[in-house]
């Protein structure tokens, strides 16, 4: 159009005040459609999330108090899984017949390829979901009769996404246990190996972490969040891809931290790298929701079956990647 208006100035048949004054018109005129179309996008962004909000709102309220709950003081942390059967859509189950019993004390390791149900299996355990059918059983007594809030009091959690909040060090150890004293948080952190780098910061256990906590590193986030675990002493543990973003050098500290926070309790391991579960007490080979092996490291590895492809191909991935 400019090349258009510049032709005819050149003829002399219009001026160059003429081009300018169309050029503002067309734009005054198409703004306010611009402005039209984005109100629109902003109005359907809006009405998606209000559907999302109201049905959220219109969800039945989680019962958290129960009359003559299970006490969950004293128990040992036996789990037992009873012909479980789970589907977030009622029509489409993803676990359809889990049958596992283990003792307390037990190392457990759940593996298995991406979608098999390992991460379901410990959301169905702390309540965050209920079973349809089945049941789930701590030292004898169905998660279903304990409240809420004490049932996952027995439960730490390490994860690969660590979470620390905006405070000192000392209250992120302590927030699983308030009323620590120092000394526990002190022996908590040696139990971590992370006690020594706390004395080398600033201010030491009353150093600030930002909102981010981008003023420490990705493993001492790591193993912060086990002394927090630590302190709190659950009965039962799960540890979920807890070293999978971390570097060589201080996975083998933060594996160190985890074999103290494992003594004596049942731990569940949920683990891509199958070379960090090999001590494990039972291995857990899950796949499209169902069991499909089980046993230790070496009898996995002896009977050549699904565990043994998934372990021998990490390495013949880790070859090529250093080919």
């Amino acid at each position: 159009m400019q090349y258009f208006g510049g032709y005819l100035a050149v003829q002399g048949k219009i001026t160059v005040g003429n081009i300018q004054s169309f050029t503002q018109y067309n734009r005054q005129f198409t703004e306010p459609i611009n402005q039209i179309a984005q109100i629109s996008s902003m109005l359907q962004a809006m009405v998606a999330a209000l559907e999302r909000i109201f049905e959220f709102l219109e969800e039945t309220e989680e019962v958290q108090q129960i009359e003559n709950p299970v006490n969950p003081k004293g128990l040992k942390g036996n789990v037992t899984f009873e012909h479980v059967k789970f589907g977030y859509d009622e029509n489409k189950m993803i676990i359809h017949n889990f049958n596992e019993t283990i003792k307390d004390g037990q190392k457990v390791a759940i593996v298995g390829p991406t979608g098999a149900g390992k991460t379901t299996m410990v959301k169905l355990l702390m309540r965050f979901y209920d079973v349809n059918d089945g049941a789930i059983l701590i030292d004898g007594h169905n998660i279903k009769n304990f409240n809420r809030g004490e049932l996952r009091q027995m439960f730490g959690m390490v994860l690969q996404d660590t979470w620390l909040f905006g405070g000192t060090i000392k209250e992120n150890i302590k927030y699983g246990k308030p009323d620590a004293t120092d000394e526990e948080v002190y022996e908590a952190a040696k139990a971590a190996h992370v006690h020594h780098f706390i004395q080398t910061l600033p201010n030491g256990y009353n150093m600030i972490i930002d909102e981010e906590s981008g003023n420490i590193s990705q493993g001492q986030k790591q193993l912060l969040t086990i002394a927090r675990v630590i302190l709190a002493n659950p009965q039962i543990l799960i540890l979920d891809e807890a070293t999978s973003s971390i570097d060589t050098r201080t996975e083998g500290l933060i594996q160190a931290a985890m074999d103290n926070l494992m003594k004596g309790r049942t731990s569940f391991i949920i683990a891509h790298r199958l070379s960090t579960i090999k001590n494990a007490d039972v291995i857990l080979v899950m796949n499209e929701g169902d069991i499909i092996e089980q046993g230790t490291h070496e009898e996995l590895l002896e009977k050549g079956g699904f565990y043994a492809n998934l372990y021998n191909s990490q390495f013949e991935d880790y070859g090529e990647e250093a080919g």
